[in-house]
């Protein structure tokens, strides 16, 4: 089996952010979450914990925005990575 980009999903003090998604986005993330919890031998993920994860994980490695953040003047610490890569 393929390996995940996600390896787990850490448990970390929330922000609320509401956000709209596609019904097909949604249907993803819910059958991401079932196969993140096959993979791992516990119950499916539920979406909603899936989403702070996988934007820390696109944002980290995401050359442009790295090199684009690093010429802002007061450009704030990068966030600590929960997750192995």
């Amino acid at each position: 089996m393929a390996k995940l980009k996600l390896s787990g999903v850490g448990d970390d003090k929330p922000v609320r952010l509401t956000v709209e998604l596609a019904a097909a986005l949604h249907r993803d993330l819910v059958a991401y979450g079932e196969v993140m919890g096959r993979e791992n031998g516990t119950a499916p993920v539920e979406p909603m914990k899936l989403v702070a994860p996988m934007l820390a994980r696109f944002m980290a490695t995401d050359r442009a925005f790295a090199k684009a953040r690093r010429r802002l003047p007061s450009a704030p610490a990068p966030a600590p990575r929960s997750e192995s890569a």
